[in-house]
């Protein structure tokens, strides 16, 4: 898309790390392997994490209990050993001319007393505590000086992220501050130019890009330091939200796809005859988003997050139709067999009397019915293929597919993925759906290169579940809740929670909990399904298939139940230590129940003593059923490094920014970015141009989470 380079940045930057004084070589090695620091450039966004304020040099009269950290200034007047073994401690006083306060070390006090010199001034800087009435700093940092009067630095000193092996080579936090003036002695305007256009600057009143470096690092006062800050994240997350535009634009104009051109009889026979309900507003909306993008020339790629229940299958469903009557195939591919088995039954079962060939294709396929499905689909007769990982093998070859739709994207790799849709010449038309709800901020940043469709509406006549959160002693009445609920002919789950650590305790912890539920429920009035990791797949899915085929009326598992499984007539989801699972876990398992017309329920079990953030995650999950609502609490709660599939985008890798705490900056990048494309989509107007070469000499940097 970009051809030409327009302003070379500053070479200096680019240099090796060891070639700045006070680094050489073996530190060098040391802050390439402990921080990925290996350029100056790597030095120079080595932000620190706080600043010690040492403008100011106190009078020792001045110290009162209230004070915490001092700077001051006086003559070392004696020095003694005290103490004896683990008691043994350095004490000196330092006295100014209004009085005098103590000094105490009680690490390294042979080498402190070869440094002490009675008589001499010092600038003492540390923690101040009293002991028998008197001030006292112990540790303190301190420094020799020449001249009658000391005065503070001009700056808030910084202190730096480092580790213990740097510590070890003399690399402390504050060490790493004394590389940065020497960086900073080496730089100057033109080598961190400005890359923002100027409106923007002036728009929003921000820093200039050169003093902003400065004062992140060496601030002169609090409001320096914020307005930099401020300053660096915006660029920070502009930067991010104008390479996702530009990669999404790309796509856009150079990515070719199949046409689907009309919308035939089966898409209306099934829409106007077959629909179970009518499309909620949400269902529409997406639909016609589906419907425009495979009408454009250019390959969908589209991510349809949708709640628990939200319908993503009806809609998967009529985009399919869609791709048959324009004489295309389609293939829709799930991370589970059970899963996949659950799809091929409801898909068939809402075209039943339609031309539509529907076959599924699993692992454990029979041999002869596999190699009749392969030749169909070969030869065009099979319209649809729902299956597992089966399909992406080399074997499976289509006539003609035009539309491939994966379930639950984040359980399969990229590679995984994309084999799918090397399996026509022109791409096929890409839907990826999850129900795993994503907040707005996460979406904007971890899936920004995508076009992304929320389905936040659920079909009429589903009853949001009852959810109640109840201790370990009411456990009776919650086993007497669930024979209520058999008694008219409903199922319940009850759902353990794995200990990571150990799989002997998760099936110690699991056996027990079986046990006390035999207890409540004896044969042969009840039958339990069980499931756990030390079972074979085929035992699994048998113990499964009887809870879904109501041979079993009770499902007890430490594994989390597969997103997806549909029994409509499991009513209650019990789980047990609730305050061990995070929020995205605890609603992906109430959305097992309440597939159902009549009413459901979940039943969080804990023990007594909880902390504030599980007492914080049951408050929510028992005040509300939306998911978007539980993402972004659990977003804020922790954090994007936790949430499923974001782990691995380069794009959460800030420096600065947070997408949660600085949602309001990255709302406002990214609405520029979206100006600043739609009028100069090339990104070569004038006042652009530093921002262009910018983006050409990082090419290649990121790493982005792109769906194909």
């Amino acid at each position: 898309m970009y051809k030409t380079s327009i302003t070379t940045f500053s070479s200096i930057l680019s240099n090796p790390i060891e070639y700045l004084k006070g680094v050489g070589p073996q530190r060098g090695d040391m802050l390439r392997k402990e921080l990925a620091i290996f350029t100056f450039n790597d030095l120079l966004n080595h932000f620190p994490y706080r600043h010690i304020d040492k403008t100011q040099v106190l009078k020792i009269k001045d110290i009162t209990p209230q004070t915490e950290f001092v700077q001051i200034a006086g003559r070392l007047s004696e020095t003694s050993l005290m103490g004896e073994k683990k008691g043994k401690r350095l004490v000196a006083s330092l006295e100014d001319e209004t009085g005098d306060v103590e000094l105490v070390w009680f690490q390294g006090i042979n080498w402190v007393q070869k440094i002490l010199k009675e008589g001499e001034r010092y600038l003492v800087y540390g923690r101040v505590s009293f002991f028998m009435g008197r001030a006292q700093i112990t540790h303190p940092e301190i420094e020799l000086i020449d001249a009658n009067e000391a005065k503070g630095k001009n700056f808030l000193e910084p202190v730096y992220p480092t580790t213990e092996k740097l510590k070890a080579r003399g690399l402390s936090g504050r060490a790493i501050g004394k590389l940065s003036i020497k960086l900073f002695e080496l730089l100057s305007e033109k080598d961190i130019p400005e890359i923002l256009p100027a409106s923007i600057i002036e728009k929003y009143r921000l820093l200039n890009r050169y003093l902003s470096y400065r004062q992140i690092h060496f601030p002169e006062n609090n409001e320096l330091y914020l307005q930099a800050v401020r300053r660096l994240k915006f660029e920070e997350l502009f930067l991010s939200q104008l390479r996702l535009g530009m990669l999404r634009s790309e796509r856009h104009h150079f990515s070719r796809g199949v046409i689907f051109e009309k919308v035939g009889n089966t898409f209306n026979e099934f829409y106007n005859h077959h629909l179970p309900f009518q499309l909620t507003n949400a269902q529409k909306r997406v639909l016609k988003e589906i419907r425009k993008d495979t009408g454009s020339g250019r390959q969908m790629n589209r991510l349809l997050q949708g709640d628990v229940g939200s319908g993503k299958t009806i809609v998967a469903l009529l985009a399919m139709l869609l791709a048959i009557d324009n004489g295309y195939q389609c293939c829709m591919m799930a991370p589970t067999e059970i899963l996949a088995q659950q799809h091929y039954q409801s898909i068939s079962e809402l075209i039943k009397g339609l031309p539509v060939n529907v076959k599924l294709l699993t692992g454990s396929s029979k041999s002869a019915e596999r190699k009749k499905t392969l030749m169909q689909l070969a030869e065009g007769e099979i319209n649809i293929l729902i299956g597992t990982h089966a399909l992406i093998e080399e074997e499976v070859k289509f006539k003609n597919l035009g539309l491939a739709i994966i379930d639950e994207q984040h359980r399969f790799g990229v590679e995984q993925r994309s084999r799918l849709w090397k399996k026509n010449e022109v791409l096929p038309h890409v839907l990826v759906m999850t129900a795993t709800p994503i907040p707005r901020t996460l979406a904007m940043t971890a899936y920004g290169d995508l076009d992304y469709s929320v389905m936040d509406e659920m079909p009429p006549g589903r009853k949001p579940v009852k959810t109640v959160h109840r201790f370990d002693r009411n456990r009776p009445q919650v086993m007497d809740f669930i024979k209520e609920e058999i008694a008219k002919g409903r199922q319940a789950y009850i759902i353990f929670p794995l200990i990571e650590e150990s799989e002997k305790l998760n099936y110690e912890n699991l056996m027990k909990g079986y046990e006390e539920v035999k207890a409540f429920f004896p044969e042969p009035k009840y039958w339990i399904s069980m499931v756990h990791g030390k079972q074979t797949q085929q035992v699994k899915d048998e113990n499964m298939r009887r809870f879904v085929t109501g041979d079993t009326q009770i499902m007890v598992s430490t594994t989390v139940i597969e997103v997806g499984v549909n029994v409509p007539n499991a009513s209650v989801m019990v789980i047990e230590s609730a305050e061990k699972f995070g929020l995205s876990q605890l609603h992906q398992l109430r959305g097992r129940v309440g597939r159902g017309s009549e009413q459901s329920f979940c039943i969080l079990l804990t023990g007594s003593k909880l902390t504030n953030d599980a007492r914080e995650r049951l408050k929510i999950m028992t005040a509300t059923n939306n998911g978007f609502e539980i993402a972004e609490k659990d977003l804020e709660l922790r954090g994007p490094g936790e949430i499923e599939g974001t782990k691995q985008s380069g794009v959460l890798n800030f420096k600065l920014a947070s997408v949660v705490a600085d949602k309001p900056i990255l709302e406002v990048a990214r609405n520029e970015v979206e100006r600043l494309l739609e009028e100069d989509q090339e990104i070569s107007s004038a006042e652009n141009l530093l921002l262009k070469s910018y983006l050409l000499s990082q090419k290649g940097k990121t790493v982005w989470s792109k769906i194909s």
